[in-house]
């Protein structure tokens, strides 16, 4: 068996573009043949996944998973919108949206869960890049529960049970009747939706954004020229108009566009049967905060044209 030096992981990694520790692990299943490593690396999807890996990938599917009294949602991201409506994919991310009930929120922890076919979850998905040919990464996790009530999800821009662009969890704690829980929560899910609040409660409002926005505000109406004591007045207004547009409890709910979100709750409780606190929310937008690379297709036409 030939020795499994740096130089020839290195020369297998410039020819396969897999990753070091891929490389020496076919390395030492093959005794330190290098085609036959190849070719190992290509029957496990490994050998051109690394080459993939710098594209961009900000396209995907975002799923979510509902069991009893928990649910998840995870974010699954590829190069372009064609491989989400590949069924394969779409398999996928709704298998790993169901694993992920047991990860606790854990992108770590799903990785590393056993997927089926001797590999865990981050394994199927390099598989995956191999043969559909695309760069996909999975990005986050998360997962909500209750002791008694209902964990409501919703997704938006459905393209299969579970899949779509946005999805949506709200736990509601109560010991009251779950069908009108259910309805609430779903109504509630689609507000965070199209809301997008930023914090459950004024509580859990950031101190430092607050602060932030405070200092922001106090700048804005010293602008005005008007005495401090008005000032001061007027930035109290502005906090509890923040606390309004950020803050879920706070927020007018779309459904009726009158109601707060903690009235309607409250309005609910007696259809309900119990008190019902609301505990958590997740929103899961697909593809927030990656920067895409702006293309100019025009340019690219222009340019094509000349080098012709």
């Amino acid at each position: 068996m030939a020795a499994i030096t740096a130089a020839l992981v290195k020369d297998l990694r410039e020819k396969s573009g897999a990753g070091m520790m891929d490389c020496k692990k076919a390395l030492a299943e093959t005794e330190g043949d290098i085609e036959s490593a190849i070719d190992w690396l290509r029957k496990k999807g490994l050998a051109a996944a690394a080459k993939k890996a710098g594209r961009v990938a900000a396209e995907g599917l975002v799923g979510v998973a509902v069991a009893g009294t928990s649910a998840a949602v995870v974010e699954v991201n590829s190069e372009t919108d064609f491989v989400a409506r590949n069924e394969i994919f779409q398999g996928y991310v709704a298998k790993v949206a169901e694993l992920a009930l047991k990860a606790n929120g854990s992108v770590d922890a799903l990785a590393a869960t056993p997927y089926g076919e001797g590999r865990n979850v981050q394994e199927q998905l390099t598989f995956m890049v191999g043969t559909i040919g695309e760069n996909m990464h999975l990005r986050r996790a998360a997962s909500l529960k209750v002791n008694s009530g209902v964990v409501a999800a919703y997704v938006h821009a459905q393209v299969a049970p579970g899949l779509g662009k946005i999805g949506v969890l709200v736990a509601l704690e109560s010991t009251g009747k779950t069908a009108p829980l259910e309805a609430l929560g779903k109504q509630i899910a689609m507000h965070v939706a199209a809301a997008n609040p930023l914090f459950l409660d004024v509580a859990s409002v950031d101190a430092d954004a607050l602060a932030r926005e405070r200092d922001v505000l106090s700048e804005q109406a010293r602008a005005s020229g008007k005495p401090e004591e008005i000032i001061e007045k007027m930035v109290d207004g502005r906090i509890r108009k923040y606390y309004e547009e950020a803050v879920l409890l706070e927020q007018i709910f779309v459904i009726d566009g009158e109601t707060k979100i903690a009235k309607a709750i409250a309005n609910a409780e007696k259809d309900i049967g119990a008190p019902v606190k609301l505990t958590g929310f997740v929103r899961m937008c697909l593809g927030e905060g990656i920067e895409k690379e702006e293309s100019d297709f025009a340019a690219e036409v222009a340019a094509a044209v000349k080098g012709a």
